[in-house]
């Protein structure tokens, strides 16, 4: 038995293929994130309370994220990657437009869960996309690269909303063609909504890549059913769930800070929105920017270095620094502890792409996407589903007190830091080991 194996795609290439999925990672980032700047005139204007709008921001996104991502994951694992990303940039970039018209907190909602569909077509399939076009020596860094998305996303939104928000009127109506009469922060989602459908144009020109570490039977590649294929993932046992877990508790404290950390400004300081979304935006772009960076080219020095768990040891690195960043929410001092957020935004960035690319390296081509949508399910289910509300939930529930959301912030990264520390410990006890004999696999053509 044996795999196949082409000869690597240019490199420059390769390169600009990263650049563009990333810019589709960053729209789509912006359209899930642009709700944390809205808060207030939400709240105010529909008459909701905060854990009403946490559902918004995580449950009603992530309920159909989730599901649908293991669906298209499998299938990307079989069909044209490049052209499931293009119907899914179109869907979720429709679906942010239409909440500019919703009426009612049941439209909103069904509005997030239609942005969700969309969105869960992208990473599972880029996950797969890029594993085909670099060799594994460069993956973490091409992976953390594509990863930077996430967080440029959600600065950049933060950036775009505190501008554009300024400039909005704070109260009455205004009309928009087709939609009619609508709140003022409503146009906020046709303009960040409509300008991805250019960007699924230029998905367009990139080229859907020869796949390769395929399984081989009789020199065919080898056919998984889906019963097989989720055998074979879930056959990696600690070395995929502790990765799993371990970005997921700490994707858990991105989720939380980036949805309140504006609000948390606001009432804490009283600062205003548009003051809120620059500081702490421009303070998420630099940090993460940094922070991939530094994981995607560390975990690849390891590796290079023939250390096995270079990956896992990145995530142990940057959960144990999110969880010494607990007591940054209490600092007195509102410009200080804007500034301080820096140290989680680096350490939360530098281990999404590491994670995805310990996962793409331990499974064979014909369930990476699959895998990686697993993966995502964990992760979304973890952190967008619990992240904002968990942080809400005790704002709302235990504290039973708005001015106490610094309290709840302390406890997300004490709880996320501690739990991402012990999931990335747990996998790097059984990650060499299923290195070993996964490629031990490709070599006799079994799972």
């Amino acid at each position: 038995m044996e795999t196949i194996n082409p000869a690597p795609p240019s490199l420059r290439y390769a390169w600009m293929v990263v650049a563009i999925l990333m810019l589709a990672n960053v729209s789509s980032f912006i359209d899930r994130q642009i709700l944390s700047l809205l808060v207030r005139p939400i709240k105010r204007d529909m008459g909701l309370s905060d854990f009403e709008v946490s559902l918004l921001m995580g449950l009603s996104f992530a309920l159909f994220y989730t599901f649908f991502g293991m669906v298209i994951g499998r299938l990307a694992d079989q069909y044209n990657r490049r052209n499931i990303i293009v119907a899914g940039i179109a869907t979720w970039s429709l679906m942010t437009a239409l909440c500019g018209s919703v009426r009612t907190y049941g439209q909103f909602f069904l509005a997030r869960m239609g942005v969700g569909v969309g969105e869960a077509t992208l990473s599972p399939s880029a996950y797969s996309i890029i594993s085909d076009y670099f060799p594994k020596n460069k993956l973490a860094s091409a992976l953390s690269l594509y990863s930077l998305g996430i967080f440029l996303g959600s600065g950049i939104a933060m950036l775009i909303g505190a501008g554009v928000i300024a400039r909005l009127p704070t109260e009455g109506m205004v009309r928009i063609p087709l939609f009619g009469e609508v709140f003022p922060w409503q146009l906020l989602f046709v303009y960040i909504g409509l300008p991805g459908l250019l960007i699924a144009l230029l998905i367009l020109r990139v080229k859907e890549p020869v796949r390769k570490g395929l399984l081989l039977d009789q020199g065919q590649a080898r056919n998984f059913n889906t019963r097989e294929a989720l055998k074979t993932i879930l056959n990696k046992k600690a070395a995929f769930w502790g990765v799993c877990l371990g970005a997921s508790f700490s994707a858990l404290c991105s989720y939380g800070l980036n949805a309140w950390v504006p609000t948390y400004l606001q009432r804490t300081f009283d600062w205003s929105i548009p003051k809120s979304g620059l500081y702490y935006g421009g303070v998420v772009v630099v940090s993460s920017l940094l922070g991939v960076l530094w994981g995607g080219w560390y975990a690849d020095k390891l590796i290079h270095k023939s250390i096995p768990t270079g990956r896992i040891r990145v995530g142990i690195i940057s959960t144990a620094g999110v969880l010494l960043s607990f007591p940054i929410p209490l600092i007195p001092d509102g410009h200080l502890a804007v500034l301080a957020f820096a140290i989680p935004g680096f350490f939360i960035a530098s281990n999404i792409g590491i994670s995805a690319a310990a996962i793409q390296e331990i499974m064979p081509n014909q369930v990476r996407a699959f895998a990686s949508s697993i993966f995502l399910f964990v992760l979304n289910l973890i952190a967008l589903a619990m992240g904002p509300s968990l942080v809400a939930a005790f704002t709302d529930f235990v504290f039973n007190d708005e001015g106490m959301l610094k309290y709840s912030l302390v406890f997300l990264l004490i709880l996320g830091g501690s739990l991402g520390v012990g999931g990335f410990l747990w996998s790097i006890k059984n990650y060499k080991e299923e290195l070993i004999l996964h490629h031990a696999h490709l070599n006799s053509g079994k799972p």
